[in-house]
């Protein structure tokens, strides 16, 4: 029979699941997963970044862009604890990634070898599915594991351990086999119960004004159109959480926009408190997109929630009908019974006036900041300038603090879709530049943008290195204010304004990223800030647009809890 080294098998099974690119950063461990791809990956791009952590971004919102699964590598040590970030994130935002770490040898366990830690035990409770190799042969079984714990029932992160001695243990040819259909998510969707459909049904069409609240599962099961026919059967309004965006699009005359602390306003909070039903698709129903459980309020609406895993139903609000589902499949299944019961759906002008009387008021509002020449320039204008300037089919990555509020409540995405990522689970700072990466990767076609704080800045900019080395076509815009401005804004309506240890100095962003040699601008005079970005977005290249912006705890910000 013939064989393969473990590392060449791992190629191979990669490839046989439909991988194409890997993000990663070598290692001495790594030596011979590395000679494998030399020699038998050469149809596979592999992008080498500057941090483990970055790597797992770019796979992703590379994942999000594409419905593949995104792959991600690091050698042992640092590198098997660097890359963890990345992974957290993705298992918690059901993105299925693979993290491929390698490790000392089998042999060198115990004997205080260089790097040498416990990966299984470290990777337990972060992953969905996580091993650690003993044995070459059992590699093709555990990746075919790897992919199908992936991609079905909650997608999620899963973790490989790959020790030296392993990556050169053979591994017979014929053991080298895949089901292709395991690269992509969702796969092997889990269809509703039919009691449990007729049961959601019965509390939905009970109530006289129903609402739906999506999370990201939407999008990730491509139910957007089912969503769309649902909502406009029952004349209901359709809110989304951030991770939600693109659920439907802003434009439709159902959307209600971002609900909860980050990205609501008073506007959209009316519109879920006039709701004597909610219906959860895919969300949590977490501390952010209820306001800390506050909106719907307990035991003021009947709770419909629809999630693919049962352990999200019922964790915050008693639930008058459960349905444990894929998304699309539950909402197509709604759709059927719904109107199987004579329900035909109409313009229904009273919710959809008013809706479009609420949105006037919180955009009104928004144009009176956004029109500003005040200097440092507002957040407003950056969102309403850039909105002016991006192709409708753009494609935004964007870090918590500043960009993500602003972002999440006024940016207009007018078709469904993956086209808005911020890094919602545990809300890192540096996500977006390497996520801009994973995006391109995914999806080169489109224009793709990073929108981040300084601080996060600091914590990323090595990898404006790598989309010079790549000569990648993004356009990063950094929202300069010297401040930790989250904290601080926290801080002012917290704490009585006892400022501690959140500023910082001001970099000159454009010079640094000029000297890894992108295109730069910095714009202070809110005049030049349409042309700026218009101009970087039309380079052709890398590009970065350096913002001296209103710092966060002066701006009013579409934060719930500093309003208040």
């Amino acid at each position: 029979m013939n064989q393969l080294t473990s590392a060449e098998a791992l190629v191979q099974m990669l490839r046989l699941h439909g991988v194409d690119t890997i993000f990663g950063l070598c290692g001495d461990t790594s030596l011979p997963f590395y000679d494998a791809l030399y020699r038998t990956g050469q149809d596979m791009t592999h992008v080498l970044t500057r941090d483990e952590r970055h790597a797992a971004y770019m796979a992703d919102c590379y994942a999000r862009v594409t419905g593949k699964v995104g792959v991600c590598e690091g050698p042992s040590g640092g590198g098997a604890t660097y890359i963890l970030p990345g992974v957290v994130e993705a298992n918690e935002s059901s993105i299925p990634i693979l993290a491929i770490t390698t490790d000392i040898s089998v042999t060198g366990r115990g004997r205080y070898t260089l790097t040498e830690l416990d990966q299984e035990a470290l990777y337990r409770p972060l992953t969905k599915w996580n091993c650690v190799l003993d044995d070459g042969a059992e590699l093709p079984k555990m990746v075919r594991r790897a992919f199908r714990e992936m991609t079905t029932g909650k997608p999620g992160a899963a973790h490989i351990g790959l020790p030296y001695d392993v990556q050169n243990q053979p591994v017979e040819e014929s053991d080298v086999w895949a089901d292709e259909t395991l690269g992509r998510f969702p796969a092997w969707r889990t269809g509703p119960d039919v009691e449990a459909i007729g049961r959601a049904a019965d509390v939905i069409l009970a109530g006289k004004q129903p609402i739906f609240i999506c999370g990201g599962g939407v999008v990730i099961s491509g139910g957007e159109a089912e969503l769309q026919t649902l909502a406009e059967l029952l004349d209901a309004p359709v809110a989304t959480t951030v991770s939600g965006q693109g659920s439907i699009s802003d434009a439709h005359p159902l959307a209600v926009g971002v609900v909860g602390s980050n990205g609501g306003v008073p506007e959209t909070r009316e519109i879920v408190d006039a709701s004597d039903v909610v219906v959860f698709v895919s969300c949590r129903a977490g501390s952010v997109t209820t306001e800390r459980w506050r909106h719907p309020a307990p035991g003021a609406a009947k709770i419909v929630h629809i999630d693919v895993d049962p352990g999200v139903i019922g964790a915050n609000y008693e639930t008058d009908a459960a349905v444990v589902g894929d998304a699309r499949e539950a909402l197509a299944a709604l759709v059927t019974e719904i109107s199987g019961r004579g329900v035909k759906g109409g313009e229904g002008g009273t919710i959809r006036d008013r809706i479009a009387t609420l949105k006037k008021a919180k955009f009104d509002a928004f144009q009176a900041l956004a029109d500003s020449n005040d200097t440092p320039i507002k957040p407003e204008r950056v969102i309403a300038d850039l909105q002016a300037v991006l192709p409708e089919d753009a494609i935004t990555v964007a870090d918590p603090g500043t960009p993500c509020p602003y972002f999440s409540a006024f940016y207009q995405q007018n078709t469904t879709g993956r086209q808005f990522i911020s890094n919602r689970a545990h809300g890192a700072l540096g996500f977006s530049l390497a996520g801009a990466i994973g995006a391109h990767y995914g999806r080169p076609d489109r224009q793709v943008v990073a929108v981040m704080g300084d601080g996060s800045f600091g914590m990323s900019v090595g990898e404006l290195e790598t989309i010079v080395r790549f000569n990648l076509p993004i356009t990063v815009i950094v929202i300069s204010n010297s401040v930790f401005g989250w904290i601080k804004a926290g801080q002012k309506s917290g704490y009585d304004g006892r400022y501690f240890s959140v500023d910082f100095s001001r970099t000159d962003h454009a010079k640094v990223a000029a000297a890894f040699g992108l295109k730069t601008w910095t714009v202070e005079d809110p005049a030049d800030l349409q042309k700026a970005f218009r101009a970087a977005t039309e380079s052709g290249g890398p590009a970065l647009v350096d913002v001296i912006c209103q710092p966060l705890q002066e701006a009013n910000a579409p934060v719930s809890e500093w309003v208040a």
